[in-house]
């Protein structure tokens, strides 16, 4: 596994490797030791092509989280909202997938979502804090002032995606 900075402060991209053989295919997802970061709690999702989750945050006990793709291909979307950050209101996106190997680690601060791009896809995610409900908070996903291109112009959303408020409403 080898990790690549990107231009967010610790916000990393890891590259993995499929192992093939006859019998099918092994990978390593996630080695803590590399990050030297303490997961407490994981979770997977499971959805349809096209469909938007996010983009997420927690308000209080922000978490840090390691996404990578089981199953599919998705495009990952990331928006720092570290008011004190060089990147703030910046968004950082990647293609993740099943055959790319890539995972991505985003740090606590950082508003999250994902866009489904194959038929199924399952995305595991590993988190450094656990989930709060009372906490958990959504920007738009079509927010204007962020002009994050989904390259999608009716996805699917959830009811709960749909009344997220805007980036302004929060950080500005």
């Amino acid at each position: 596994m080898k990790i690549i900075k990107t231009n967010f402060k610790d916000l990393f991209v890891i590259e993995g490797q499929n192992f093939k053989d006859s019998r099918g295919s092994f990978r390593e997802i996630l080695r803590e030791n590399l990050l030297k970061k303490n997961f407490k709690f994981q979770i997977t999702s499971k959805s349809k092509r096209n469909v938007i989750r996010g983009l997420h945050f927690q308000k209080k006990k922000p978490q840090g989280k390691y996404v990578s793709v089981l199953k599919g291909k998705i495009l990952d979307v990331c928006v720092d909202i570290r008011k004190k950050s060089k990147t703030f209101g910046k968004y950082f996106q990647i293609i993740l997938s099943e055959k790319n190997c890539k995972s991505i680690y985003i740090p606590p601060g950082f508003a999250h979502g994902f866009r489904t791009l194959h038929k199924e896809n399952i995305v595991v995610y590993s988190c450094t804090e656990y989930r709060d409900q009372k906490s958990e908070s959504g920007i738009l996903w079509n927010d204007q002032s962020l002009k994050i291109n989904w390259k999608i112009k009716k996805p699917i959303i959830s009811t709960k995606d749909k009344i997220n408020k805007s980036f302004n409403f929060f950080f500005k």
